[in-house]
């Protein structure tokens, strides 16, 4: 796998951050997730089963978990030998709370010159809203997404996911990945900054662009497309599907496939701008056909007329659609006492050496004696710092019992 031999220190919690190391983790790399003694608050979220939120174990499958108590000096100083050690560090608190701890970026070079660290913020590590709090409805509301979702009386709409959370945690993934490129003794340090705001910003698409050529907002458009028509969700005999005719020639296609070609040469459609100017005239030739017949007839003939179409499925029809299962987009992964945890697969498929979980998402502070001791920490060390509350949870014995 690429990032084989790849070590990284995670300080993240929630989404953007774990999403990003876990995307590192299943190339390969060697994640370390530094948790608090009261852990990531997301093992508290979300459904779960035996006492495991599957939320959480699909965000850190392949990590192995510290649980240290970083308000302490000797936890500090954990960090420090673990941070020489390390190849990448990944965080998302608030911008400058980093530094406030002691570790500056001039400070992390000095301790590791060939580090790659990660920060990912809501709005940035500068600016005039660096300092502010922000999650990714926030990030949506500022990025100027949420203005363009929902119909056009409607008012500005979040998506249902956290979007900015993903996204930045994706483009974080990648800033790393770029910046390990290349024989290792020739690395240098190197700062990675992800804002949440940012990256949603960057998905605006021809939208930005036609708003900075013509001085004008995108309007809402909702399920039609805001620069094609016919476009968008149709109603069949019994539910309703997505067409998705992108240009005048699959245009053409639809119209061949429902025995309109006459459509064609018809003054009010034969360009896309005349469909644009009256999407429900042409919507009112279209629909009344599609209306003869179920959804699953029509997605058939649609299809192999070269006309993209599909059906609109829930998340549970999704992860049972045999396409998806044949692609592994579900995965079945132990997790010990926990039992099987059902978790989506890897979206990128890499040959040979593509991606795989190695170990499921650790139990709180599950490896802290097994990496310290590594560290060459000795074992009455190891058990001091326990006691005294700095390595908290779990042990080696936790390990070996959760199989």
């Amino acid at each position: 796998m690429s990032l084989k031999g790849i070590r990284v220190i995670d300080l993240t919690r929630i989404i953007s951050g774990p999403f990003c190391t876990q995307l590192l983790a299943d190339f390969g790399a060697d994640v370390i997730k530094i948790e608090t003694p009261s852990g990531d608050p997301l093992r508290r979220q979300g459904k779960g089963r035996n006492g495991l939120s599957w939320y959480f174990a699909s965000y850190n499958r392949n990590k192995r978990s510290v649980a240290l108590d970083l308000r302490s000096p000797e936890g500090l100083e954990v960090l420090s030998d673990l941070v020489r050690d390390a190849d990448v560090l990944v965080e998302n608190f608030r911008a400058g709370v980093l530094a406030d701890m002691g570790f500056s970026d001039q400070a992390l070079e000095a301790l590791n010159p060939r580090l790659v660290v990660c920060h990912i913020s809501g709005f940035g590590a500068d600016g005039p809203y660096a300092q502010r709090p922000s999650f990714d409805f926030i990030a949506q509301a500022m990025s100027g997404f949420m203005s363009v979702n929902g119909n056009r009386d409607d008012e500005p709409l979040r998506s249902g996911l956290p979007i900015s959370d993903l996204v930045a945690g994706l483009y974080a993934a990648l800033g790393v990945a770029a910046t390990l490129a290349g024989p290792r003794e020739n690395r240098r340090f190197q700062s990675v900054d992800v804002g949440l705001t940012d990256s949603l910003i960057s998905l605006l698409s021809y939208m930005a662009s036609d708003t900075l050529a013509s001085g004008q907002p995108p309007e809402r458009s909702g399920n039609d497309h805001p620069l094609v028509a016919p476009y968008g969700l149709f109603q069949t005999a019994d539910t309703p599907i997505a067409i998705a005719p992108s240009n005048d020639m699959i245009y053409a296609r639809l119209l061949k496939v429902l025995g309109r070609e006459d459509l064609l040469t018809d003054p009010r459609f034969d360009t896309n701008e005349k469909r644009m100017a009256d999407r429900r005239a042409i919507r009112a030739e279209i629909e009344p056909i599609l209306l003869t017949e179920g959804s699953a007839t029509w997605i058939e003939r649609l299809n192999k007329g070269g006309v993209p179409t599909g059906p609109v499925m829930t998340v549970p029809e999704v992860l049972e659609d045999p396409q998806v299962r044949h692609r592994d987009m579900v995965l079945e992964v132990p997790h010990g006492a926990h039992g099987p945890v059902q978790m989506l697969g890897f979206p990128v498929k890499v040959a040979p050496d593509g991606c795989d979980i190695r170990h499921p998402a650790p139990e709180l502070g599950e490896h802290g004696d097994a990496i310290l001791s590594a560290l060459g920490y000795s074992a009455a060390r190891i058990a001091d710092l326990r006691a005294r509350g700095v390595l908290a949870a779990g042990s080696g014995e936790e390990a070996v019992r959760r199989g």
